[in-house]
C-alpha cells in the first residue's frame, strides 16, 4: 500500500486543482502561468536532476530509440485511419493519442515502486518520447493536416473536411520556398521546447563524457523537488468536465487509441528489450503512461480546447495509475 500513496497523491493534486478553480480560488485562465513555468524552468530542471545524479550509460540510448518509436507510430496510425473524419476531431485525437507523460507522472510513480535507479531508463525513454511530445506531434499534426501553426482552427475557420484547403505549388521557386518554410516551421518548433532543447544538451555532454557538476545539480533540485505538483495541478486548473457527448466520444476515440498501444509497446518492452530485468521494467511502465502534459497546450493553441485535453489527462492518469500498479503487481512484482 506504501507504494501506491505517491502515484495516487498525484491525482489528489489534480483534483485539488479543479476545486479550487471550481470555487473560485483560481481564475479559468490562471493555468497559463503554471503552464509557462512548467515548461521552461521546472520540468527543464527536473531532467537536469535526473541527468546529474544518477549515471546514465551510452547503451540506454537504445531505450530512447523505442520510446520515439513508441510515441511516433501512434500518430501517424491515428491519421490514415481518422482520413475521412473531420480536421478537428483528427487534430484531438493525434495530440492526445500519442506519447507519455514521463518527467511529471512516471517518475514519482517508478521512484515509488522501485527507488531513483528506476529514474534512469525512464529519462531514456524520455528522450525519444520527448522528441515527439515536445514538438514532434504538433509539427506532424499541423503538416498533415495542412493546420497553420500560430491561430486556431476557429480562427482558421476549419469546417468539417478532414483537412484544411490546400493548394500544392505549381511553380519551382514556389515550391522551393514552401519546403524552405516547412523546415524552418519543424526547427522552430524543436528548438523553440525548453525541454527538447536541454535534452539534447544532456545527451551530448552523456556521449562525450562530460559529467554535470555537483552545484548544477543542487541548482536543479529545486525545481525537479516541484515537477509532479506543478504539472498536476495544472493539471487540475485547465480541467473541465466534458461538455456534450462530441466531448464524450472524443476522449472515449482517445483511450481507444492509447490503451492498445501503449499496452503493446509495454509488452514489447518486456519481451524484446536486451537489457536487465529492472530496466525493462521502468520500460514497460512508461509505455503505460497517461497523456503528456505538453498534448493539453498544444491542443490549447490549435482547438483553443485545453480543457477537454486536461480532462482526458486526469482521465488517463487514472487508467494509466491502475495499469501500472496492477503490471507492477502482477507481472512484475
Amino acid at each position: 500500500m506504501h507504494t501506491l500513496i505517491q502515484p495516487i497523491t498525484l491525482l489528489l493534486i489534480i483534483v485539488v486543482g479543479y476545486v479550487f478553480k471550481r470555487f473560485g480560488l483560481f481564475g479559468p485562465r490562471d493555468y497559463r502561468v503554471l503552464q509557462t513555468a512548467e515548461f521552461n524552468l521546472i520540468l527543464p530542471g527536473a531532467i537536469i536532476y535526473s541527468f546529474a545524479t544518477q549515471p546514465h550509460d551510452i547503451r540506454l540510448l537504445w531505450i530512447s530509440l523505442f520510446g520515439f518509436a513508441a510515441a511516433a507510430v501512434p500518430p501517424a496510425l491515428i491519421f490514415l485511419a481518422t482520413r475521412h473524419r473531420p480536421v478537428s476531431q483528427r487534430a484531438f485525437v493525434m495530440l492526445n493519442g500519442a506519447g507519455f507523460n514521463v518527467g511529471c507522472f512516471c517518475f514519482p510513480v517508478l521512484q515509488a515502486f522501485y527507488g531513483p535507479s528506476a529514474l534512469v531508463p525512464a529519462a531514456m525513454f524520455d528522450v525519444g518520447n520527448c522528441i515527439m511530445v515536445a514538438a514532434g506531434t504538433n509539427v506532424l499534426t499541423q503538416t498533415l493536416l495542412h493546420i497553420a501553426p500560430g491561430m486556431t482552427l476557429a480562427e482558421q475557420h476549419a469546417g468539417d473536411a478532414p483537412t484544411l484547403p490546400y493548394q500544392r505549388p505549381v511553380d519551382r521557386d514556389a515550391r522551393r520556398l514552401a519546403r524552405r518554410t516547412l523546415g524552418r516551421r519543424i526547427v522552430r518548433g524543436f528548438v523553440s521546447s525548453v525541454s527538447f532543447d536541454v535534452y539534447a544538451v544532456m545527451i551530448v555532454l552523456m556521449i562525450v563524457g562530460i559529467r554535470i557538476p555537483t552545484v548544477i545539480a543542487d541548482i536543479a533540485q529545486p525545481f525537479a523537488n516541484a515537477n509532479s505538483l506543478c504539472a498536476m495541478l495544472m493539471v487540475g486548473m485547465l480541467m473541465d468536465m466534458p461538455a456534450s457527448r462530441t466531448d464524450v466520444r472524443a476522449v472515449l476515440e482517445v483511450l481507444v487509441w492509447r490503451l492498445p498501444c501503449g499496452i503493446a509497446f509495454a509488452a514489447a518492452a518486456w519481451f524484446l528489450l536486451p537489457f536487465d530485468t529492472a530496466v525493462r521494467q521502468a520500460v514497460a511502465l512508461c509505455a503505460l503512461a497517461p497523456i503528456a502534459v505538453f498534448s493539453t497546450m498544444f491542443t490549447d493553441k490549435v482547438l483553443g480546447n485545453a480543457r477537454l485535453a486536461g480532462f482526458s489527462l486526469a482521465l488517463t492518469a487514472a487508467v494509466s495509475l491502475t495499469l501500472m500498479t496492477v503490471a507492477h503487481m502482477v507481472l512484475f512484482g
